[in-house]
């Protein structure tokens, strides 16, 4: 058994030894897979690379066939510029010849500014002003002499027509500086005489006149009026009566400023309450001292405070009558009857 084990245990051995060979190859063999593999992936990845870079080239290719396509298109039309001016080259040169010119001297006499563009505007100037002259006139000497005079008398009297409107111009100056003076004097007298009309209207208060705008001749007239007890801002915030006893004392202030021979005052009265239409009355009469006051009304106050009384009456049915009272002596009449 001993004996046998031995051999056993040296057939094992020799039977391991291959295994283990093997077991070595199969490392070594596993290790060149991975060299392999990681040869590949580099492979692979330089491969990607070529492959983005030959991408670039193409595209790069693209453009420049491309810019070489709009080089070629540009050259052609270079090529067709370069034969046309050659053409024009010959045809002027053939011209000059024509014309008896040499075109190198003609060339040198040329500067840095002279190119075909300014020559040709110039040209086109040359040629209107050509045009514009016309036929050749013998009588030019004449008719220069005669446009020479008339351009003389002209000249004189558009000298007399400045010297004409510096004095207009002067003129206008003054009367404006003139009518700004009496404007603003009138317009004070005005103001003070209304502010002393007011009151006697409406038995107190105030009232005045301002100027709007920027003092021209023509500006706004703001009436300021307050009567008594009253603080108001604008003259729209009083009632119909007080509006119209303010133009009314308006209207008297303009005619004791500027007296007329007569004054005619229709249903002024109207809108005015009693105590209001004997003020009236009392400025009225003292004005009538003046002035000479023709009112239509119905109120019987107002009726009172004139001196003469001109009616329509009907005594028949569709027959109107004129009826004519002299107050004072219609008095004087009733003093006298027993």
């Amino acid at each position: 058994m001993g004996a046998r084990l031995t051999v056993l245990e040296a057939q094992a051995a020799a039977r391991g030894a291959p295994l283990q060979a093997l077991e070595t190859a199969l490392a070594a063999a596993r290790a060149e897979r991975d060299q392999i593999d990681g040869e590949l992936r580099a492979a692979r990845g330089t491969l990607e690379t070529l492959d983005q870079a030959l991408q670039a080239q193409h595209l790069q290719a693209q453009a420049l066939a491309q810019q070489l396509k709009v080089q070629g298109a540009e050259l052609e039309a270079l090529s067709l510029r370069h034969r046309e001016a050659q053409l024009r080259c010959e045809d002027l040169t053939a011209w000059l010849i024509q014309q008896g010119e040499d075109p190198a001297t003609a060339a040198a006499r040329l500067g840095e500014r002279d190119t075909e563009t300014a020559l040709a505007a110039e040209l086109a100037t040359l040629t209107q002003r050509i045009e514009r002259m016309g036929a050749v006139n013998l009588a030019a000497v004449a008719d220069h002499a005669e446009l020479s005079d008339r351009i003389a008398g002209l000249a004189s009297q558009d000298a007399d027509l400045t010297e004409a409107l510096d004095t207009l111009e002067a003129a206008m100056r003054r009367m404006d500086r003139e009518t700004r003076a009496l404007f603003a004097e009138t317009f004070e007298r005005l103001n003070g005489v209304f502010q002393t009309t007011f009151p006697k209207l409406f038995g107190g208060g105030e009232a005045r006149l301002e100027l709007e705008g920027d003092g021209n001749l023509l500006p706004g007239i703001r009436v300021i009026a307050r009567p008594p007890g009253k603080r108001n801002s604008s003259i729209h915030l009083l009632s119909g009566g007080e509006k119209a006893l303010t133009a009314v004392a308006l209207v008297f202030a303009i005619f004791e400023l500027n007296p007329a021979p007569f004054c005619m005052l229709d249903e002024v009265d109207a809108p005015l309450d009693e105590a209001n239409v004997g003020r009236f009355c009392d400025l009225v009469q003292e004005m009538a001292e003046r002035v000479q006051c023709i009112f239509v009304t119905h109120n019987k106050t107002t009726m009172t405070a004139a001196e003469h009384l001109i009616g329509i009456t009907m005594q028949e049915p569709g027959v109107s009558r004129v009826v004519t009272v002299d107050l004072e002596r219609a008095t004087a009449l009733v003093a006298q009857t027993p």
